[in-house]
């Protein structure tokens, strides 16, 4: 019994991690892609590319965009719209991601 308890919260904390992937990829897709790209950006690109980044300086960064600790126009308007379980799922994402 103990066994089986383990094993099911061990599978819906692997399915919660997975779930976060997928929805971060989403809105990845939607918020960061077009000046970060998914895996890199071109060699020309003035934004820097958050492939492969570390979570938690992702969650940092964002969060800093966010409450406007950090300044940039273009980031503190886009992080604005931000909840802290997108940027959960956002730096979960591109940290997972090779470039």
């Amino acid at each position: 019994m103990k066994l089986l308890l383990v094993s099911i919260i061990m599978l819906s904390s692997f399915s919660a991690q997975a779930a976060s992937i997928y929805v971060g990829k989403s809105k990845a897709a939607a918020v960061c892609s077009q000046c970060h790209g998914v895996r890199g950006t071109s060699a020309g690109a003035p934004f820097p590319p958050l492939a492969g980044r570390d979570e938690e300086y992702l969650k940092m960064a964002l969060k800093q965009y966010r409450d406007k600790t950090r300044v940039s126009d273009i980031m503190n308007n886009i992080a604005g719209s931000l909840s802290d379980r997108d940027i959960n799922n956002i730096a979960n994402y591109y940290s997972r991601q090779k470039n």
